[in-house]
C-alpha cells in the first residue's frame, strides 16, 4: 500500500471520479492484492498486477447501477501542481494545467486511460498493453489519437477565444 497507494488512487479516481468512490474502491483493491496473493503468477511486475486489479474495480464500479446515478464531482486536482514563481506565474502555470487536466478528462475513457497510465503513472506500452489487454499497438494507437483531440480541442479553443 506505501508503494503504490497513491498510484491506485489516482488511476481509479481517473475512473470514478469521486474521492470517496476512491477511497472504497483503493480498499478492495489493496484486499484483493491480500486475497489473491497467492495466484499472482509473476508473469508480469507486480505493479502491473496490483494496477490491473485496481483498473477492474473501477471498471466494475462504472458498470454499476449506482453509478449511473452519480455525476462528477471534483476535478482532477491531484494532477495540478504548484511553483515557487510569482503569484500571477503561478496561477497562470495553474490555469494552463487545469485547462490539459479538463481536456484529458474530457477524452473517451479507452484515451484517457492510456494517457493517465503513460504520463502519469510512467508505464510502458507494454505495461498497459497488459493491464488493459489489448495489444501494444492499440495502446500506441490510442495514445496518439489522445494527444490528437487534446491539440485540436486546445487549438479550437485557441481560435474560438482570438474571435470571442
Amino acid at each position: 500500500m506505501e508503494e503504490f497507494g497513491t498510484g491506485v488512487k489516482r488511476l481509479i479516481f481517473s475512473y470514478v471520479k469521486d474521492w470517496n468512490i476512491t477511497s472504497d474502491l483503493s480498499q478492495d483493491v489493496f484486499i484483493t492484492v491480500y486475497e489473491k496473493w497467492d495466484t499472482f503468477e509473476k508473469r508480469s511486475s507486480f505493479k502491473t498486477w496490483v494496477f490491473s486489479i485496481a483498473i477492474n474495480k473501477a471498471k466494475d464500479y462504472l458498470k454499476s447501477w449506482h453509478y449511473r446515478k452519480m455525476l462528477v464531482k471534483e476535478p482532477f486536482a491531484f494532477m495540478l501542481t504548484t511553483t515557487n514563481h510569482s503569484p500571477e506565474n503561478t496561477l497562470l502555470k495553474r490555469a494552463d494545467q487545469e485547462d490539459l487536466v479538463n481536456r484529458v478528462v474530457s477524452l473517451p475513457v479507452k484515451y484517457r486511460e492510456v494517457i493517465l497510465l503513460h504520463y502519469y503513472q510512467d508505464l510502458t506500452f507494454a505495461e498497459i498493453s497488459e493491464m488493459l489487454k489489448i495489444p501494444v499497438s492499440t495502446v500506441k494507437t490510442r495514445l496518439h489519437r489522445a494527444k490528437e483531440k487534446i491539440k485540436r480541442s486546445h487549438e479550437a479553443k485557441e481560435r474560438w477565444g482570438e474571435h470571442g
